[in-house]
Formats: C-alpha cells, sequence, structure tokens
C-alpha cells in the first residue's frame, strides 16, 4: 500500500527549521558585511571592490565565502617574519662588500621593490629546457658540503622526483642538513609515502602551510594564495631558479604536452645567498623554525650584477606589478616577454600600448596549446586584444611554453617564476633575477630568437576573423582576469 504522508508533519517540520535558517542566514549577512567592511578598508581598484560589495550586499550566500578565498589575504605574519629574518642578514650583507651600489642607483626601482641590493661578482647561466636543468641541479646536490634547500611549487613522485629524492637522501647520509618546502595546492597530490621516505633519511621536508594549517576553517582563504617559487640553494654559493618543477613534464615525457620548453638560471656567487635568505624566511614561516646558515663566503666569481626579487601578497605595494611596469616604462628599443600565461591588468595594457606608440618593438610569445583552459581563453582575449593595438603576439609551436622570460633593450633581462598574470603579479609568492648585464643580455637574445623561430606570429587578419562563438568564449573567461 502506498504510505500516506501526513502534510501537517511536513509543516511542522519545515515551521520548526524556520529559526535555524534565519540564523544561519544572519550569519552570512554579518560576516557580509565584517567582508565588507574589509574590502572598503583595503581596496586597491574600485571596479574589484565595487563588484564584491554589491555580491555581498545582495547575495551573502556564497559571496562570503568566494570572498574568504579570493579576496581576503591573510599574511601579515609572513611580513613580520621577512623583517625578522632581513633585519640581521642584511646587515651581515654589507659586511661582505659584494652590494653593486651604482646598479642600484641605475635601477632604483627594481632594488626597492626587492627590497634587497644589487650583488655583484656572480657568474649566471642559462639552462634551457629540463634536463639541463635537472642534471646541473642534481649535480650541484652531489657537491653540497652543508647544506641544501629545494624549493618547488609542484613535486611529483614520479622519476623525475625519484631522482630527486634519491640524491638529497645520498647527502643527508653524508651529513648535509636537507630541507624541503612544496606548494600545498601545487604538491597536493605528492604521496605521504614520498615525504615518509625523506623524513626517515633525517630531510625535513614541509608544505608551505604546514604551520598555519587551521585548514578546515582558515585554510580556505590561504589556498588561492600560493608559494609558485622554484628554488634549489646549496651551500649559499650556488642556485638555480626559474619556471621549471618536479615532474616528468618538464623532462618533455609528457604525452600531452610533448616537448616542454623552459628556463633556468643557475647563478653562482653572493645572488645565491640572496635565495638562501629568501628561502629561510619562507622557511621560518611555514614551520616556527629559524634557519642559522654560514653566508657564503665574499669573493665574487664572476662579472654579473644580479637583483634576487622576491614578491608575494605579504607586499605592502604590489612590489612585482612596480618593477615590471616601470621596465616597460623604459624599454626605448624592443621589449620581448615570454611567459605561459598572459593575462595582464590594465596599468600593465596601457604601458604596453604606451611602449609600441614609442617605436618600441614589443613582442609576447605565448604557448600555441593549452595547460589550464580558463587561463587560455582570457589569455587568448588580451593576446587578440594586444594584436589590435600593434603588439606582436607570437605562439611557440614546438611544444609547450612555459619558461617565464624578459628582455629589455640592450640593457637588462629577467628569469624567474612570474608570469604576466594578476595571480603573479599580486597574489603568488614569486621570485624573479634582474641581471643588467650586457653577456646575460646577449645570451637571453640569442636564446629568444632561437625560440621565435619556432614560433606563428599571430596577424590581425586572423584576430579579426575569428569564429564569434570562441571570441565570446574568451571574452567572458577574461571576466576572471583578477583571480587568474
Amino acid at each position: 500500500m502506498t504510505e500516506v504522508v501526513d502534510m501537517t508533519d511536513v509543516v511542522e517540520g519545515v515551521v520548526e527549521s524556520i529559526p535555524i535558517i534565519a540564523m544561519i542566514l544572519a550569519g552570512f549577512y554579518v560576516l557580509a558585511v565584517i567582508c565588507a567592511v574589509r574590502e572598503i578598508s583595503v581596496s586597491r581598484t574600485s571596479q574589484g571592490s565595487i563588484a564584491w560589495l554589491v555580491s555581498l550586499a545582495f547575495l551573502p550566500f556564497p559571496t562570503t565565502i568566494f570572498y574568504l578565498i579570493f579576496g581576503w589575504k591573510h599574511f601579515d605574519s609572513y611580513a613580520k617574519t621577512r623583517m625578522q629574518v632581513r633585519q640581521s642578514r642584511l646587515i651581515r650583507s654589507e659586511d661582505l662588500q659584494v652590494i653593486d651600489r651604482d646598479m642600484g642607483a641605475a635601477w632604483p626601482v627594481q632594488r626597492r621593490a626587492a627590497g634587497m641590493p644589487f650583488l655583484a661578482g656572480n657568474k649566471a647561466e642559462l639552462l634551457i629546457d629540463g634536463e639541463a636543468t635537472f642534471d646541473s641541479i642534481l649535480e650541484g646536490i652531489a657537491e653540497a658540503k652543508r647544506y641544501v634547500f629545494v624549493q618547488f611549487y609542484i613535486i611529483r613522485a614520479d622519476e623525475l622526483g625519484q631522482r630527486l629524492a634519491a640524491a638529497l637522501m645520498e647527502r643527508s647520509r653524508a651529513g648535509v642538513s636537507v630541507y624541503v618546502l612544496y606548494d600545498d595546492v601545487g604538491s597536493g597530490g605528492l604521496s605521504k609515502e614520498f615525504k615518509d621516505r625523506l623524513w626517515a633519511e633525517g630531510i625535513q621536508i614541509y608544505g608551505f602551510n604546514h604551520r598555519h594549517q587551521l585548514l578546515r576553517v582558515f585554510g580556505p582563504m590561504r589556498i588561492n594564495y600560493r608559494n609558485h617559487r622554484k628554488n634549489v640553494v646549496v651551500d649559499g654559493e650556488v642556485a638555480w631558479t626559474g619556471g621549471a618543477n618536479v615532474g616528468i613534464e618538464y623532462l618533455g615525457q609528457d604525452k600531452r604536452f610533448g616537448h616542454w620548453r623552459d628556463t633556468q638560471l643557475r647563478i653562482e656567487g653572493p645572488a645565491a645567498s640572496s635565495l638562501s635568505l629568501i628561502f629561510q624566511e619562507d622557511w621560518l614561516w611555514a614551520t616556527g623554525e629559524a634557519l642559522d646558515v654560514p653566508l657564503a663566503g665574499t669573493a665574487g666569481v664572476g662579472d654579473v650584477s644580479a637583483l634576487v626579487m622576491a614578491t608575494g601578497p605579504a607586499d605592502k605595494l604590489e612590489a612585482n606589478a612596480i618593477a615590471f611596469t616601470d621596465i616597460i616604462g623604459q624599454a626605448r628599443e624592443r621589449l620581448w616577454i615570454v611567459s605561459p600565461y598572459f593575462v595582464p591588468d590594465t596599468d600593465t595594457r596601457t604601458a604596453l600600448f604606451a611602449a609600441v606608440l614609442r617605436g618600441v618593438d614589443v613582442r609576447v610569445m605565448l604557448p600555441a596549446k593549452p595547460d589550464h583552459m580558463l587561463v587560455w581563453l582570457a589569455s587568448n582575449a588580451h593576446a587578440d586584444s594586444m594584436v589590435e593595438h600593434d603588439v606582436a603576439i607570437y605562439r611557440y609551436e614546438k611544444g609547450f611554453l612555459h619558461q617565464k622570460v624578459l628582455l629589455m633593450d640592450d640593457r637588462i633581462a629577467s628569469v624567474g617564476s612570474v608570469n604576466f598574470d594578476n595571480r603573479s603579479f599580486a597574489i603568488n609568492f614569486e621570485m624573479t633575477v634582474w641581471m643588467p648585464n650586457k653577456a646575460v643580455v646577449d645570451a637571453v637574445e640569442a636564446m629568444l630568437v632561437a625560440d621565435f623561430a619556432s614560433c606563428r606570429k599571430v596577424t590581425k587578419e586572423e584576430v579579426l576573423g575569428r569564429n564569434p562563438i570562441p571570441r565570446f568564449i574568451s571574452q567572458a573567461a577574461r571576466l576572471f582576469s583578477p583571480i587568474l
């Protein structure tokens, strides 16, 4: 027999639940007010703030949840940690007499944005693609005498990850102190077994949010702010930084992407101590442990002056955006930008358009194939707009392009982890090395000329002839630019 539902019981149940629902809604409105006050207090752009405020007013649920994840920064503690480390270390750097004050005076915006000095007396080597990168890194680790710092956004427990683990465990057994940091989001799939094996060999390995892991309450507020740095430091004397993570795709062994074009910088000399310093800041924030490691020797080993610029959401000003926009504004002959993700903000777009009007050879090299679809679609919309404003867009067709490199005139080049998007400029923890050195500039030029030979230039006819439906989808994706 069919069971007869007593509607009276149903109605009574609904009535009884009304106070609970009302309390939940009231809670979301109170939280929305708190978020709105916070947004008004720290607002950077009126457009973004108005969008948040309207959404919070009319849709407190789920907007408050999205705001806590994407809108509310929680890194005041990192800024304090950074000062704790740098106050003592920078004073000791003065004693090394390797600070290049002339170069600092020539590039004051970059120096002040970095909060670090240019250091003279370095050797710099471009490592093209994954095999050269990890051959160099593993060789350097094998020569470590005192300590090894390893930090990557992505660490996979695949063949390359196992090679790295074996190299680190061998050094740990030899009495070398080994410290490993990974990003909780980028390395979310890293197995417990992999980490336990390192711990068993005396290697300390932590996620960047290890000490701040109220993940069920505050964690989502931090997940949007990722540590995107890819650094290795050996004894404070030699270091590697750039675009490559630990995974076989970076060796070109992923069938989906094929050849993986990336660039890493090997830097030997006093600037390596700057990368060591940055790692110590990240480690202290992540674990609460201050690493007391000796600085490298005072003697220079080359003629390259380098500035290590570490940026992130703890910066009072958007140091990345300031430094790169200044470089764009100084360009007089050429400005070549290479990035897998190109989602510039209004200020950056304006600076690029102004450079074109000055007669600068502005080129942007982007991948021809996607890896993250939403970013790819938004990047396409921005790239088409660049072409319409006479910025030359080149699509790399020899595989997947992942390097992050800039070349301005014959004056300065940079290699690092910074993509040309708002995430790298304002949200992620990033690393860039600026090198105003002719030999480095010439090497970067030769490298990029070879890369441009593997590119297809996007024409205005191609842009104007695009199918309106894909174009509309790309424009819709562009609306998410502030969080991409």
